[in-house]
């Protein structure tokens, strides 16, 4: 009988160790997870409704509609006219806001993206030069045109008026414009 409760207590001594050893492997595996998470990851599984604060120092409020390999794009809340389209590239984000809930679902697995996710912000842009879009590169000294060529790392951007055309008429000048320049695109 004694040596029935002996072995009865080794053995759940035992088992209460290992489980304790499998939770420790669990949290540390999660922690290299976690500590391999990129930027871009954090926001694809973060609510769609963001708080940026923008590396220039300013600050914008939008809903997520897209996310590409280095941007996202929304529908801006605050910070700028309501319900005007936003292109940020990641590299200008100095820190996005979130409550608990949205922190703690940020750093959940998320499964592999759709085709935009592998999309650049060079080809973001070049798709707004091919529309003939009117923007405004947001950020230190705020710019409007129209996006003529994009590079790599740069685009040209035909600066006119808001709401002229880009025409020979029209356009003052061609501005070279880095994309480390400007923090945001502003689609109005």
């Amino acid at each position: 009988m004694r040596f029935d409760d002996l072995f009865d207590d080794l053995e759940s001594q035992l088992e209460a160790e290992l489980g304790a050893e499998r939770r420790d492997l669990e949290a540390e595996e999660e922690r290299f997870r976690v500590g391999r998470l990129e930027l871009h990851e954090r926001i694809a599984a973060a609510p769609r409704t963001l708080d940026l604060t923008l590396r220039g120092g300013g600050r914008i409020r939008l809903r997520r509609m897209a996310l590409g390999r280095d941007w996202l794009n929304g529908l801006v809340l605050e910070g700028a006219p309501a319900d005007t389209g936003a292109l940020v590239p990641l590299r200008a984000i100095a820190g996005i806001e979130l409550d608990a809930d949205g922190a703690a679902a940020s750093v959940r697995p998320q499964s592999a993206g759709d085709l935009s996710r592998r999309l650049s912000f060079a080809f973001a842009l070049r798709d707004l030069a091919r529309r003939r879009a009117h923007v405004i590169l947001e950020g230190p000294h705020p710019l409007s045109g129209t996006i003529d060529r994009v590079g790599r790392d740069h685009l040209d951007l035909a600066l006119h008026e808001p709401g002229a055309s880009p025409r020979l008429g029209t356009v003052r000048s061609w501005r070279i414009v880095p994309f480390d320049a400007f923090d945001w695109v502003r689609l109005p």
